[in-house]
């Protein structure tokens, strides 16, 4: 099947590279233009590099490369005001707007809960709770005043599912985000617009892939690489594989963007290897 999604518009957030990237190309490939965003800044405490100018505008490229139009802004999801210009700009642009995958997130050192300071909390909160608010309070009006429905993505994790040590402001922000899922989805039946969270277990991108979560997963050598790591994150998995890649979740992106699933709302679907079964 090709053109699933042709002639739509796509807000996407963390679009700079990784998954969000994943999305807009894989939506553009299936006819979609794009509304792109991404901090492109570094945030306090988060062991890895974000996106950067280059990096989004290396993501319009490849949009562009699908023969589709592409908006895109420098924006954090914590900017309420900021927010709601790109995408009145971007609707501007392309003249509509009928799909959102809010998938703007971080991953922050681990502690407990009780160790944990007030800035690394926060932040995480802001980032992976409210910015998903935030990303769904702009773009709704927008397509409520298209008046042809819609579909809302929204980036949990096996985390919003179940619970792991050590994290537990991520796991209570992505918990957070199925709250926001089920009650848009009843809040925005009438207008026939469809709300549902994606599940990911490990993805192989910089969020995983990175020195931090080597070392906090094999503390016991001094330098330990994915190799190192790949065992143990396999163990988190019933399916025989360490991480899934990108495109495994825009996939289930596209199927909850396109009139395939039509009915389905106010569903959390896991992408996981079977992570969800441990």
């Amino acid at each position: 099947m090709t053109g699933r999604v042709e002639g739509k518009v796509a807000f996407i957030t963390g679009a700079g590279r990784g998954q969000g990237r994943s999305h807009a190309v894989r939506l553009a490939a299936e006819g979609a233009d794009i509304i792109a965003i991404d901090i492109c800044e570094p945030i306090d405490n988060v062991p890895f590099d974000l996106a950067s100018d280059d990096d989004l505008a290396e993501t319009a490229e490849l949009v562009k490369a699908h023969d589709r139009r592409v908006v895109t802004a420098k924006v954090d999801v914590r900017d309420l005001d900021g927010m709601a210009k790109a995408v009145q700009t971007g609707v501007e642009q392309l003249g509509r707007l009928d799909i959102v995958a809010a998938n703007a997130g971080i991953a922050t050192g681990g502690s407990s809960l009780e160790d944990m300071d007030v800035k690394t909390w926060q932040d995480m909160i802001d980032v992976n709770m409210t910015g998903v608010w935030h990303t769904a309070k702009v773009a709704i009006p927008h397509i409520v005043a298209g008046g042809r429905g819609g579909s809302i993505v929204l980036t949990s994790s096996v985390g919003g599912l179940k619970s792991y040590p050590f994290c537990g402001h991520y796991v209570t922000a992505k918990h957070g985000v199925i709250g926001i899922m089920r009650t848009l989805a009843i809040e925005l039946a009438q207008n026939n617009i469809r709300v549902n969270s994606v599940h990911p277990t490990q993805v192989n991108t910089a969020m995983i892939m990175n020195d931090a979560t080597y070392k906090m997963f094999r503390p016991d050598l001094e330098n330990p690489g994915p190799d190192d790591f790949a065992p143990l994150s396999q163990m988190m998995n019933t399916l025989p594989v360490p991480w899934v890649e990108p495109e495994d979740i825009s996939n289930a992106v596209l199927f909850l963007a396109s009139d395939e699933s039509r009915y389905i709302t106010g569903v959390t679907l896991p992408v996981d290897a079977g992570a969800c079964l441990k």
